[in-house]
């Protein structure tokens, strides 16, 4: 078994702390910094003004019968309303259960039941509604905790906050599972505290400074999410000036008043960016940059370019991005690389409180996911998965699922992804064992490469490659609308998915993926289909993956049409 863990010791709580201790130290010792801000330029609170308004809130949910260890469920957008009942709840020892607004009814259903959920949260009223379909018995919203958020200090608050420890709950993350209903996920204090402090020790100055070089950031990672839960309070240990936002869409025209540092998203997101950047470019100067910015990556040319329109569209600052969630096209990197923004890809789960390595500003390495945080020991199994061993990792389940266990014997996590790691302690994920496909004829694909580079064509909304099973591999692609229907007038082609126009401009695509792999591993068939793969339709995780089997299901047929397969 090859073993890693180049960064040493880790930052960890006392056992006798827990998360609220982050928000009372900057409070004593830098309490007019700023620490969050709601919108682009809506309110701001300093790290003083963040206690205050924690506490009282802490102190609202006491006078409403809220015990340690009770579960709190929450479903809304990212806001700073629920950052404020995240480090409220946190502090007197209740455990925050995050919910999805995209959820299903079914699935708001099974985090309620399962989590034992006893208060509820929700960012409207009409979440609120649908909170109490699905059994609770009412639901505070957002704008109820903005006004609590300003009362008295409750006479029991401090005598609660210092009963909760380190290894207490702090969350029940319902895990994004492709197939059946999520487990429920259990995070401690220690396990929050350990990704985020760890994730800032391990990137320098990225979520530092005060004054004007304090670190800015737009965060709009869904706090439904871990990995938005974990950058929060990675801001909030690194002293960064944060900007909550309800999501990705709100994120493109909050830039430029933001004008942020860094930020951390998925890379849907940054494909979103990019795409948005075409406006100002021909594909022949987007080809260019690509070319450029991955030579500045692999240290065969100098830095990237700064300023013009593209740089004014990220808000003029931008130097890194912290990428994690799913893997990222290298073409993508190398575009951001070639515009002075430094792509560092992350790794991690649920069950690691989703940080366990990540790429550093001054060591970034292309094509891997970075070196282990500290503290975070990282193996190679003998079978090629990725195993971990950490303070950052769960104790395990909750609920139906708290039989089971992600964590062996020996304390190792078995990840299921498979990955490699190299002579400098850099690891590579490589594919991941549930969605290989082999090919009938003993061929084993990783079909997520072949699908990030066909995403980025600016027809393709999303895409598929089947094969498991059968003689060789396919794709089904779904297309962007507006951007077909714009590209349909320009070109003067008929309506129809199926004309001969469409499909050479989409061969394109998935010959540039076909570039990735072997002739045996390449895409020989696709099929445009209708619709979309949407979390609505139960096709994607609340983390945006793709639902292999729902989706092969919902789209059998077509599926069957590429192999001639009669039906």
């Amino acid at each position: 078994m090859n073993t890693v863990s180049f960064s040493g010791n880790g930052l960890e709580l006392s056992d006798e702390s827990g998360l609220f201790s982050v928000v009372s130290a900057t409070a004593a010792t830098a309490p007019h910094r700023i620490a969050l801000c709601s919108g682009a330029d809506g309110e701001v609170l300093t790290c003083g003004l963040l206690a205050e308004r924690t506490r009282a809130l802490a102190s609202a949910l006491l006078e409403r019968g809220v015990c340690a260890g009770d579960r709190i469920a929450v479903l809304g957008r990212t806001s700073l309303e629920w950052a404020l009942l995240d480090v409220a709840a946190l502090a007197i020892g209740a455990v925050v259960v995050p919910v999805y607004p995209t959820s299903s009814d079914l699935q708001i259903r099974h985090v309620l039941t399962d989590s034992g959920s006893v208060h509820f949260a929700a960012e409207t009223e009409g979440d609120a509604g649908r909170l109490t379909a699905a059994g609770a018995p009412q639901a505070w919203t957002f704008a109820d905790l903005a006004r609590w958020s300003f009362g008295p200090v409750h006479a029991e608050l401090d005598p609660r906050i210092s009963t909760v420890r380190a290894d207490d709950a702090a969350m029940i993350v319902y895990t994004s599972g492709t197939t059946g209903l999520a487990k429920g996920c259990v995070l401690t204090h220690r396990n929050m505290y350990a990704a985020a402090a760890n994730t800032v020790l391990q990137t320098g100055t990225l979520f530092g400074g005060d004054g004007q070089d304090q670190a800015v950031t737009a965060h709009a990672l869904p706090l439904a999410h871990v990995f938005g839960q974990t950058i929060l309070f990675a801001c909030l240990v690194g002293g960064t000036r944060t900007h909550l936002l309800p999501g990705i869409p709100d994120l493109l025209p909050a830039l430029p008043t933001v004008r942020p540092t860094f930020l951390a998203l998925v890379p849907y997101a940054l494909e979103k960016i990019r795409k948005a950047a075409r406006r100002t470019l021909t594909p022949d100067v987007e080809r260019a940059a690509v070319e450029e910015g991955l030579a500045v990556l692999r240290g065969v040319s100098p830095a990237g370019a700064t300023g013009g329109p593209v740089a004014d569209l990220m808000g003029g600052r931008l130097q890194q991005v912290i990428s994690g969630g799913a893997s990222l096209d290298d073409t993508t990197a190398g575009f951001f690389a070639h515009f002075g923004v430094n792509i560092l890809n992350c790794y991690g789960m649920t069950e690691t409180a989703t940080a366990v390595t990540v790429n550093e500003p001054r060591t970034n390495r292309l094509g891997t996911v970075g070196r282990p945080i500290p503290g975070t020991t990282v193996a190679i199994a003998d079978d090629g998965e990725v195993l971990i061993r950490g303070a950052n990792v769960t104790p395990g389940y909750w609920g139906a699922a708290a039989d089971k266990t992600p964590v062996d014997g020996d304390g190792w996590l078995h990840t299921g992804d498979l990955g490699e790691i190299d002579q400098d302690g850099f690891l590579r994920i490589t594919g991941r064992r549930k969605e290989i496909l082999v090919t009938s004829g003993g061929k084993n694909v990783a079909p997520t490469p072949l699908e990030d580079r066909i995403r980025l064509h600016p027809l393709v909304s999303n895409c598929i490659v089947v094969g498991d099973g059968r003689p060789f591999v396919s794709a089904l692609l779904t297309l962007d609308r507006d951007r077909y229907a714009t590209w349909r007038e320009q070109n003067g082609w008929s309506d129809g998915v199926d004309d001969t126009g469409l499909r050479a401009e989409l061969q394109t695509a998935v010959d540039d993926a076909n570039t990735l792999v072997s002739r045996a591993e390449s895409i020989r068939e696709f099929r445009v289909v209708d619709g979309d793969f949407t979390l609505e339709a139960g096709l994607l995780t609340s983390s945006l993956k793709l639902r292999r089997a729902p989706i092969e299901n919902a789209y059998r047929a077509e599926i069957d049409a590429l192999y001639g397969v009669r039906v």
